[in-house]
């Protein structure tokens, strides 16, 4: 019961805004299947807003496809998703590894220093494929400013290796380590690929306090959902 002579506050129209976009977001995680996929919602919170920040800037040609790798996890777990925004589903979940100077099992260090041979953190648009030592790979271009903008400089790609399998974590109880390419199994590279290829979003978690990128605005990620009027947004 209200007290007598107590204030009702109704929100304001951001909050509202807000509490729906999260809402919003809630019901895709849920209609995807994530949670039942070992994604996280704060994850996918995170590398959604990314996105419609890298689709407001106009950085997204292949809007479709957004992908995530939790680095939080182990590297013998199935810790990459290709998720098909559009279509609401998950087209691939796979191994991937990180890079070698990064840690063993589970990153724990990440560089945007060329020749680190560490995994980068952050967002990245896909480029273009190439025929390279690791056969069919995709090349990436790094969109945070102090956390992977060296990645095209880096040769930071995406490919195969032979160390990324379930043979390979059987034996050795974690996959095999890139120089900080996110590497993906053999038998799925050729098609996840072509699936993410020619300007798609790549998300690259870890639950590191000094990632605060300039691409997780809220506001901006849900003006873009709801398909508003926005302020112009520089991306430097």
């Amino acid at each position: 019961m209200q007290k007598q002579g107590a204030t009702v506050v109704a929100p304001n129209s951001e909050a509202l805004k807000f509490i729906q976009f999260e809402l919003e977001v809630y019901d895709l995680y849920e209609q995807i299947g994530l949670e039942q996929a070992g994604l996280s919602l704060e994850v996918f919170n995170q590398a959604l807003v990314g996105y419609l920040n890298l689709l407001h800037a106009g950085l997204v040609q292949n809007n479709r496809t957004l992908t995530i790798a939790d680095f939080d996890k182990s590297s013998s777990e199935k810790r990459f998703w290709v998720i098909d925004i559009q279509n609401k589903v998950i087209l691939h979940q796979s191994l991937v590894a990180h890079g070698k100077n990064s840690g063993w099992d589970v990153a724990e260090e990440f560089s945007n220093v060329i020749q680190s041979e560490k995994s980068s953190l952050g967002f990245f648009v896909t480029q273009n494929t190439y025929q390279g030592r690791h056969g069919l790979s995709l090349k990436l271009v790094g969109m945070d400013e102090d956390y992977n903008k060296n990645a095209y400089d880096r040769n930071i790609v995406v490919h195969g290796a032979e160390y990324v399998s379930e043979d390979f974590v059987k034996q050795h109880g974690r996959l095999g380590r890139s120089q900080g390419c996110p590497a993906l199994p053999m038998k799925n590279h050729k098609e996840i690929i072509q699936d993410i290829k020619d300007g798609s979003v790549l998300y690259l978690h870890a639950s590191k306090a000094d990632y605060n990128s300039k691409l997780l605005d809220t506001e901006v990620a849900m003006n873009t959902f709801f398909k508003q009027p926005v302020p112009a947004y520089a991306y430097n």
